[in-house]
């Protein structure tokens, strides 16, 4: 796992690269390296910076050149050695045992042949001397980032947006659309950028530039097409044995040739990986989080601790306990800083503090169960969202005088929280809405209404575009899945919920830390797996995630496999009524943000109001609020430059 950036035709293009690299420090503290190249009219300049974790000398360095061929590289190969060994029957010859080697030797046999065939998560440049071309390439399932900018006939490109900014030396805008965006998702989707003219490469695609300016695209995966396959072979009866293929993925994920260890916190996803990686690496440690006594109580949260340390004794797993008591007025800027983009989970938070940790005790691989909930509908809003089809049919009178009952509710009181008053809040907000509305409005913080009431009016059109995207993504969905309400959801949250959210914020959260996080849910082999399961057996009566339990019973004791899903969050409302609110009610004041005119004074004043009354629940709200606010700061003081 590393930090890559190049400059390719680009005004002072070696001093531009080096300090792309330098950006990226914290990425890859174990070395750095250079590659410069003349490329027609002008040069082309790659950086590496490196976390050593296979192949652990030098002759797992980079940028890596051979043969006329140079490669900037970031992430794993799961099925190196069978590639590996295959190359070498045909006669290829290895200086080491790297998989940065292997993939630079798969790319002179087979060009972009080769990447259907890649499993892991990677993000690569790869220069050929020859032709003068440099190829970008992102992995199937945008793991790993890349991010771009082209001006006329040049690019430069870095895993971080961050580095981008840094040597445009401030002149990036920062996008209204990104913007409205993140403030609808709490998040960016993969499909937008914070800044204009910047870009991320899509999932599953590559680009390729040329010395006379002709810029080449292609996409060698796509996602949707996996889930139509799937349906097919759900169709003809196909069962597929995720008890097995997920093992096999775990195992995988296990190639290393440092220490790795695991995140646990006692749900079904981390204990089931916890437990398969203990088969093939006994005694491998587990890292897992709680919250001070009172934070915990306030916000109604459930004790997972006590299922992690039960799991970790049945498999003789090395546990560690991380108390989340952060100073989150120090955190926030510097949380905002890693994350690049406006990213309002604070799970990101926990992610970077038990990283953090693990790092410390000399630990650099993670696996971590991210991507099970997507591929499987574990989340609550895959079936409400059910439930929600449901509660139509009930007669109106009924459903008017339900509403108004639960809508008199608080959410919480001074001394705690109501977590079941809150999500029945939730539900109620798009219970009788249209599917792909309700849909999205489940897992989003605000209505069109709402959102239009928050910002500048001249913005509008904008939040027509941003709900558009969706509905168009949602509507392409369907295409593939007519009959799976199920599959569609998770079809919906493969393609943007994913790659937008949560796999940007672990890879960020992580390599802040210094620390690669792995992803064996997110395994195309377990994807293709996922979408042959039909929606039926994914929710099976109240149950989500029902296939998938099914093959964890065969490994893990019943009661931790059926028992209620937690939570890998925070106590916001703890947060905002004791250590935040002063900055919040600030911010909402007289925050950048409010006197540019972007946000609406007023209306966040009814936001804090109601919160601080126990009416509503905004605490997730107004930390994006914070967390906007802070981005906004340094976007446009410079310091992201």
């Amino acid at each position: 796992m590393c930090g890559i950036a190049g400059a390719y035709r680009w005004p002072d293009g070696k001093a531009v690269a080096d300090r792309l690299t330098d950006t990226l420090a914290h990425r890859g503290p174990d070395g750095a390296g250079r590659y410069s190249h003349p490329a027609g009219d002008g040069d082309v300049h790659l950086g590496h910076r490196r976390l050593a974790v296979v192949d652990l000398s030098g002759t797992g360095a980079q940028p890596m050149v051979s043969g006329g061929l140079a490669l900037t590289y970031n992430g794993e190969l799961y099925n190196a050695p069978e590639l590996r060994a295959e190359l070498e029957r045909a006669s290829v010859r290895f200086r080491g045992t790297s998989d940065t080697e292997v993939l630079l030797e798969a790319w002179r046999r087979w060009g972009t042949d080769c990447l259907p065939r890649l499993r892991g998560m990677f993000a690569f440049g790869v220069f050929d001397e020859r032709t003068g071309e440099l190829t970008l390439v992102r992995d199937q399932l945008g793991v790993k980032p890349l991010f771009l900018l082209r001006r006329g006939t040049g690019l430069v490109f870095a895993s971080e947006l961050k580095a981008l900014a840094a040597v445009t030396g401030g002149s990036l805008e920062v996008d209204p659309a990104a913007l409205v965006a993140s403030l609808l998702y709490y998040w960016v989707p993969d499909s937008r950028c914070a800044f204009r003219e910047v870009e991320k490469l899509p999932p599953g695609s590559w680009l390729r530039c040329a010395p006379d300016g002709r810029v080449e695209r292609g996409r060698y995966w796509h996602l949707r097409d996996v889930a139509a396959a799937g349906r097919e072979r759900a169709a003809g009866g196909e069962r597929p044995d995720l008890a097995a293929v997920v093992e096999e993925s775990t195992r995988r994920h296990l190639l290393s040739d440092v220490p790795v260890a695991t995140f646990l916190s006692g749900g079904l996803d981390s204990s089931l990986l916890t437990a398969l990686a203990a088969r093939h690496r006994p005694g491998i440690s587990a890292y897992t989080i709680g919250f001070r006594a009172e934070d915990a109580r306030f916000e109604a949260m459930p004790d997972d601790l006590r299922h992690a340390r039960r799991v970790a004794e049945r498999f003789g797993v090395d546990l560690h306990e991380i108390e989340i008591a952060p100073d989150v007025h120090d955190l926030l800027p510097r949380m905002t800083y890693h994350l690049d983009e406006p990213i309002g989970d604070p799970a990101a938070i926990n992610t970077y503090l038990i990283c953090r940790a693990a790092q410390e005790a000399g630990v650099k691989v993670m696996l971590s169960g991210m991507g099970a909930d997507e591929l499987f509908a574990g989340y609550r809003k895959h079936l409400a969202n059910l439930v929600a089809l449901r509660y139509q049919r009930v007669p109106r009178p009924l459903r008017r005088g339900a509403a108004a009952a639960v809508d008199r509710l608080p959410v919480a009181t001074a001394r705690r929280g109501y977590r079941s008053v809150r999500f029945a809040k939730r539900f109620l907000s798009f219970a009788e809405l249209p599917e792909e509305t309700a849909f999205r409005r489940s897992y989003t913080m605000y209505d069109r209404d709402e959102l239009l009431a928050l910002i500048d009016p001249d913005l509008a059109g904008t939040v027509d575009d941003v709900l558009t995207e969706h509905a168009d993504v949602y509507a392409d969905n369907a295409l593939d899945s007519p009959a799976d309400f199920v599959n569609r959801m998770c079809l919906a949250d493969a393609r943007m919920f994913l790659p937008g959210l949560n796999l940007a914020y672990t890879d960020r959260s992580s390599m802040a830390a210094s620390t690669e996080v792995r992803v064996p849910y997110v395994d195309v082999d377990v994807v293709e797996a996922a979408f042959a399961v039909p929606g039926d057996r994914k929710i099976v009566g109240r149950q989500g995630k029902a296939a998938l339990k099914e093959a964890a019973a065969t490994v893990l004791p019943r009661d931790v496999v059926y028992r209620p899903k937690g939570l890998f969050s925070a106590p916001l409302r703890a947060w905002m009524s004791r250590d935040l609110a002063p900055l919040v009610r600030e911010v909402a004041h007289d925050g950048v943000l409010v006197r540019s005119g972007f946000l609406r004074r007023d209306a966040l004043a009814r936001l804090v109001a109601e919160d601080a009354a126990g009416r509503r629940d905004f605490s997730k709200h107004l930390w994006h609020v914070l967390t906007l606010e802070y981005w906004y700061r340094g976007a446009t003081s410079g310091e992201f430059g």
